[in-house]
C-alpha cells in the first residue's frame, strides 16, 4: 500500500501536469482542488522541489510547475522518491536490496519467488504509467469495470 504522502503527491503532480501550458499554479489551488491539506501538500512540495520533479517561484506570481515533462514522469518513480522501493519485501528489491535474516535460500524460497512476481507486475504497470497518461489510464479502467458487470 502507498502511503498517504505518496497519494497526495501523486494528486498533485497529476494537477500540476494538467495545468502544464498554463505555467505557475498557487499551493492553495491545489489543495482546494484535490483535497490535501495545505501544510501538507507544502511539505511535499518542498520533497518534490529538493528532488527536481517541480519548481517554485516566490511573489505576487509565484506558484509551482512541473520541471520534467508530463510524459517523462513515471507513477513508479514518483512511489519510489516518496516512499522508497515498490518491492513488498526487500529481498526481491533492485535498489534497495536486504537478505532476510530467516532465509535459508533465497533461489528456493517460496515467499520470495512470489513477492517477487508481485514486484515484476507491480513494476510493469507503475514504471509504464506516466502522469501524461492517466486520462488514458481512467478511461480503460472504466471500461474494464463495465464489462465486469
Amino acid at each position: 500500500m502507498i502511503s498517504k504522502k505518496a497519494k497526495y503527491a501523486l494528486k498533485a503532480l497529476l494537477y500540476l501536469a494538467k495545468q502544464h501550458d498554463r505555467g505557475l499554479v498557487l499551493i492553495s489551488e491545489i489543495a482546494v482542488a484535490e483535497r490535501i491539506p495545505r501544510k501538507f501538500l507544502e511539505a511535499i512540495l518542498v520533497d518534490l522541489k529538493v528532488q527536481q520533479i517541480v519548481q517554485s517561484t516566490r511573489g505576487k506570481n509565484g506558484g509551482y510547475t512541473l520541471v520534467k515533462d508530463p510524459t517523462q514522469l513515471s507513477v513508479g518513480n514518483v512511489i519510489r522518491m516518496v516512499d522508497g522501493p515498490l518491492a513488498p519485501v526487500h529481498c526481491v528489491s533492485h535498489l534497495y536490496y536486504r537478505k532476510c535474516e530467516e532465509c535459508v535460500d533465497e533461489a528456493t524460497c517460496e515467499i520470495r519467488l512470489l513477492m517477487k512476481r508481485v514486484r515484476d507486475a507491480t513494476c510493469d504497470i507503475l514504471d509504464t504509467t506516466y502522469l501524461a497518461d492517466f486520462s488514458k489510464v481512467t478511461a480503460l479502467v472504466v471500461e474494464e469495470e463495465a464489462n465486469q458487470i
